[in-house]
């Protein structure tokens, strides 16, 4: 399969929710800094100390894995541009394999980037995809450029100990075939991976999301993921093989991204980290297994690719051992109007396609055919609150017949609108504030690769989210104000799935955080744990 993946995720809300409430079992309550051990018989012995190396809660520190969750390029006019740094914060060598997805979870196109010791590199999407160049290529005596000569703190290059036996790089890859390039653009821009000159394409079958649904017709949109890797290859994720003798462990690398939108009317910049997902364990190198469980986590970021092939069963799960991602969110509002500031949410979530081989445990393949399956994803649940504490929610028409549906249009990755009421619950006309926060249950319900229950019993696996917040000045505001920042998660990923909250459900939680408040710590004479009024947990976040 080529490499194309634009997380496209269009989201189908349907707030039936009490039968779910209904059948949604106690969710698996994780337990936060708990340290990394196995008990008889590879099960779970349970936390110990607080080691945060273990911890399933998502914070900027090094990483084995980073995610930019969405990205835009105008490919006519550069008025938009999306750049990212991958930088090496370890004194050893380290390959960054970079992959390119579409809005459907594609992947269009894959490249490794040599990183010496204490290294960065900075890349443009922009000349990426419109002028085929991946960084310049290197220069200088024997191919290297200051990109592959270590500085004085670094160790050679040939230092890694994890490094395949033969590492197959040569710097930075530069300029790429253009044929290549032709259909890499035109799937990010129309979702048809087809061009002239092109050995590998899809025809006619669309693989990411129609250009109509773009800021304009000529925007590239999707998102990268970065893993740390042992040899420099053109090994997909969608291959079982990369987990099986590729990727690394070692959390080396952090990253960020910056958006620069120069289009009249918006002209505004925005950036953020990217989001650093950690190995759980760390360390050891490529190709072997761990005795036992290979993490603790329940499920992990790349678990449809992993546990969605049978290669890898039983105590092989979760080969991959990166933290999985959030499902409930918290996430601040602007509406401003046509001229002032207004909010948009840059919104990954994790699709249903597994691997792209034959070795399938019953999930869909990551093909031409297949990824159409991302493009439509249920929602469980979104309450729009305004300063007043009012919630808005999506209500069915009950009272009328015949009953309309109620559809949401979330690529799995995407950037709507808060204005948009047909994605997200309507302001109120009273008392007309025009801001607030917005509670986003975004898990799909729909999931490939299942959780480890032989260590996590009771778990219901939730599909994986991020969300970042856009505030932008609009009109004779543009360029007076730009910011990104990710949302506040409610419960980290190995909460499992969270039901339909009170909100929209008779007798559903309660919306707040995961493990619910308030909380009583052993040790407080001042209050007894588990005794009303204190029956939260505080297990997760």
């Amino acid at each position: 399969m080529k490499k194309t993946l634009i997380l496209a995720l269009v989201a189908t809300l349907c707030l039936t929710g009490t039968a779910f409430a209904q059948s949604m079992r106690t969710p698996h309550q994780a337990k936060p800094d708990a340290t990394y051990s196995f008990g008889v018989g590879g099960a779970a012995a349970g936390p110990t100390t607080t080691n945060n190396d273990d911890s399933c809660d998502i914070s900027v520190a090094p990483a084995a894995t980073l995610l930019l969750p969405y990205f835009e390029v105008e490919t006519a006019r550069r008025d938009t541009d999306t750049f990212f740094t991958i930088t090496n914060v370890s004194r050893l060598p380290q390959i960054a394999h970079v992959t390119v997805w579409t809005d459907w979870s594609f992947p269009v196109l894959d490249f490794n980037v040599f990183l010496t010791g204490y290294d960065v590199q900075p890349l443009s999407l922009y000349d990426i995809i419109v002028n085929g160049v991946i960084a310049p290529a290197p220069t200088g005596p024997g191919g290297t450029s200051s990109t592959t000569t270590p500085g004085s703190l670094s160790l050679a290059n040939t230092a890694n100990p994890n490094f395949a036996a033969v590492i197959n790089c040569s710097g930075l890859p530069g300029s790429y075939n253009p044929a290549v390039r032709a259909a890499v653009q035109q799937a990010l821009v129309t979702g048809i991976y087809n061009a002239p000159g092109f050995g590998s394409s899809c025809g006619s079958t669309r693989v990411g999301s129609d250009a109509s649904t773009h800021t304009t017709t000529t925007t590239a949109v999707g998102y990268v993921t970065v893993d740390v890797s042992s040899v420099c290859s053109t090994t997909l994720p969608t291959n079982p093989a990369y987990f099986q003798s590729e990727i690394l462990f070692d959390n080396v690398l952090i990253g960020d991204y910056q958006i620069l939108n120069k289009a009249v009317g918006s002209n505004y910049a925005g950036g953020n980290a990217m989001v650093h997902i950690r190995a759980i364990p760390e360390g050891g190198p490529a190709g072997v297994l761990l005795v036992g469980n290979q993490t603790n986590l329940p499920y992990t970021f790349y678990a449809r690719y992993v546990n969605g092939s049978s290669l890898f069963a039983g105590t092989s799960l979760n080969a991959d051992r990166r933290q999985p991602l959030p499902s409930v969110w918290a996430a601040r509002w602007i509406q401003g109007g046509a001229t002032n500031f207004n909010t948009t949410y840059r919104i990954w979530r994790e699709g249903v396609t597994g691997p792209s081989s034959s070795v399938l445990g019953g999930v869909i393949a990551t093909s031409c055919a297949g990824v159409v399956n991302n493009s439509a994803l249920t929602v469980t649940e979104i309450v729009r609150f305004d300063e007043h504490e009012n919630p808005s929610i999506f209500n069915p028409q009950r009272d009328v017949s015949p009953v309309t549906p109620i559809t949401l249009q979330l690529p799995e990755t995407s950037n709507p609108s808060t204005a948009n009421t047909g994605v997200f619950p309507a302001t109120l006309s009273v008392p007309g504030d025009n801001d607030g926060w917005m509670y986003m249950n975004l898990n799909s319900g729909t999931t490939a690769g299942p959780a480890n229950v032989a260590l996590h019993p009771g778990i219901v696996r939730a599909s994986q989210n991020w969300v970042v917040v856009s505030m932008t000045g609009a009109g004779s505001s543009a360029g007076l104000f730009g910011v990104d920042f990710d949302a506040a998660w409610l419960g980290n990923g190995c909460s499992g799935a969270i039901a339909v909250s009170s909100a929209n459900a008779t007798g559903g939680p309660p919306i707040g955080p995961v493990g619910g408040v308030p909380v009583c710590p052993l040790g407080d004479p001042g209050c007894t744990p588990g005794v009303a009024p204190y029956t939260g947990t505080n297990t997760t976040p």
